[in-house]
This record gives structure tokens, C-alpha cells and sequence, in this order.
């Protein structure tokens, strides 16, 4: 069996249907995780507030790490740091717990202990994985600058995710080009045989997604296609001279849509969550194991 049709089996085989995903049963002796399908006090439909990092959240077992940081514009279907927040997060935890060994860290409630977490946050490094998005609307201090590049080159990895177009590209590569001087880090394109596309699960291309709103209401994967400003993904790196990949960039796609609104539509789930996820547990694996 190739490793998508595994994947594929895996995940259908986990979900069962979209129905039962949204209603698993829990026990009061042993509370089960449960998908994130909208509304309920998550995600775009609420104003929670975000669970910062503290020491005891971790006891060795995987917390997902959302990086905060302040925007200084807008960019259309974004919301800065929040963007996807907490769904994402939430189902990707819960699928990488099914999906993979990684044992994850679960709160009374059995839902994922997810954590956000200022960049200036010595805490910081109890992550081993940093996940941002609409990352073209960041504006970092300069005391950002410092801690995330020490938090780099001391063996931190950084993904980033769901920003489009042109200006939010730029703005991105002279915030990052803070941090890791293009001059000494230049940014790459990662090429499809790299290690990080086949650390667990065989992904051919990091395809390309809109939101699932834009999805159902155009038809198009190119949320800038009106524009022609986004003709295609970027899938690019920066990496250390030994090459040890630091930071991961995934421009002119929304590959957190897949996991955060797998539950919401059977066709935008068939259609697009296998890939997201397989892309997003090979790139976990990759950082926590280089």
C-alpha cells in the first residue's frame, strides 16, 4: 500500500464519519479527544483568550507552541497571530496523536494542551516546534529579533503558514531577514526530494489551498487569483550551514484550513485534509527529530 493510500486509510479509519468526529463519546473516567467543527466557542466565532505557556504545561509530552506576535496591518481573510486559532491547533494535535508515536499532552478535559507563546518568553524553549500564521502582517521588536534568532540557532524550529500574495511575502522576508540575515541564511526553495516531504508520510507536492469559505464560494484554491497574485505555492526554507532546516515557509496556501475545518464539509475534507495532514505530521517529525 503506498504511503497516501495508507495515510488516507488511516484517517478515514480515525474519523469514521464527520458526525461521529464531532460527537465522540467521552466517559467521566476517561475523556476522549474531540475534533473542532465550528462554532462552540472556538476559533473565528470567538474572542477566547490565549492560553499562554507556562512551566507546568510540560512534562515531556508534546504541547503545540503558537507564536504570538503584533501586526501592523491587516492582510484579507487573516487575523494576525489568532488566524486559525485554537482549531488548528487543536486538530492537528488530536491527528498527530492518532497518527504518529508522538505522545501528546492532554488537559483534564482530554482535549490537546495547546500553548501560546511570546517569542521574548524564556519559556519559549520548551518548544521544540513554533507555529505562526499570516505571518506577512508581523512586526517584530527588536528584543523579538533577538529571542527568536537565539531560540533558532540553539536548535528551534519555526513553521510558518497561511499568508498570500506579494506584499505579505516581502514583508515577511524582511522581518525573517531580522532575524537570520539573508546575507549568511539565505532563503531557498525546498526542493521536492528533501527529507522533510518523506520523514513519515510520501508527499509528492505541498498543494495549494484557500480557506474553506473562499473554497465554497469561488471554486479556486488562489485566494489572491483576482489579483494574479498568487499563482502558486512557495514552499521555502532557511537552514543552517549543516543543513539543518530552521524555519519552513509556506506561502500562497492555507494548509491549517485542512485541519481546522476537516469537520465542517465532506468534499473540503476528501479533497484536501489527507495531504494537510501527511504535510504537517512530516514536518513535525522532521523537527523534532534534526
Amino acid at each position: 500500500m503506498s504511503a497516501h493510500r495508507l495515510f488516507t486509510a488511516l484517517l478515514s479509519a480515525i474519523t469514521l464519519s464527520l458526525a461521529a468526529a464531532a460527537q465522540i463519546a467521552q466517559s467521566p473516567q476517561e475523556p476522549r479527544p474531540r475534533i473542532w467543527v465550528g462554532g462552540d466557542g472556538y476559533g473565528r466565532f470567538s474572542r477566547e483568550a490565549p492560553k499562554w505557556i507556562a512551566r507546568d504545561d510540560y512534562d515531556g509530552r508534546y504541547n503545540f507552541c503558537r507564536g504570538y506576535y503584533s501586526s501592523n496591518r491587516p492582510e484579507a481573510g487573516g487575523q494576525g497571530w489568532r488566524t486559525d486559532y485554537p482549531g488548528a491547533d487543536n486538530n492537528f494535535s488530536v491527528r498527530l496523536g492518532e497518527l504518529s508515536f508522538v505522545k501528546v499532552k492532554m488537559k483534564a478535559d482530554g482535549q490537546p494542551d495547546n500553548v501560546v507563546v511570546r517569542l521574548t518568553d524564556p519559556l519559549l524553549y520548551r518548544c521544540p516546534f513554533l507555529y505562526m500564521e499570516d505571518v506577512g502582517t508581523a512586526l517584530f521588536s527588536d528584543e523579538e529579533v533577538a529571542a527568536l534568532r537565539a531560540y533558532l540557532l540553539k536548535g528551534g524550529f519555526l513553521e510558518v503558514d497561511d499568508f498570500w500574495g506579494t506584499a505579505a511575502w516581502e514583508q515577511w522576508a524582511r522581518e525573517i531577514g531580522r532575524v537570520l540575515p539573508p546575507g549568511e541564511y539565505p532563503i531557498f526553495d525546498i526542493p521536492a526530494d528533501h527529507a522533510i516531504l518523506h520523514s513519515l508520510y510520501d508527499v509528492k507536492e505541498v498543494e495549494q489551498v484557500s480557506n474553506i469559505r473562499f473554497w465554497m464560494q469561488t471554486g479556486s484554491v488562489s485566494e489572491r487569483a483576482f489579483m494574479n497574485d498568487s499563482p502558486h505555492v512557495n514552499f521555502r526554507g532557511i537552514q543552517e550551514a549543516n543543513g539543518r532546516l530552521m524555519v519552513v515557509m509556506a506561502h500562497n496556501t492555507d494548509i491549517p484550513d485542512t485541519w481546522e475545518r476537516e469537520g465542517e464539509s465532506q468534499e473540503y475534507f476528501d479533497r484536501f485534509s489527507p495531504n494537510g495532514y501527511a504535510l504537517g505530521v512530516n514536518i513535525m517529525i522532521y523537527a523534532m527529530t534534526h
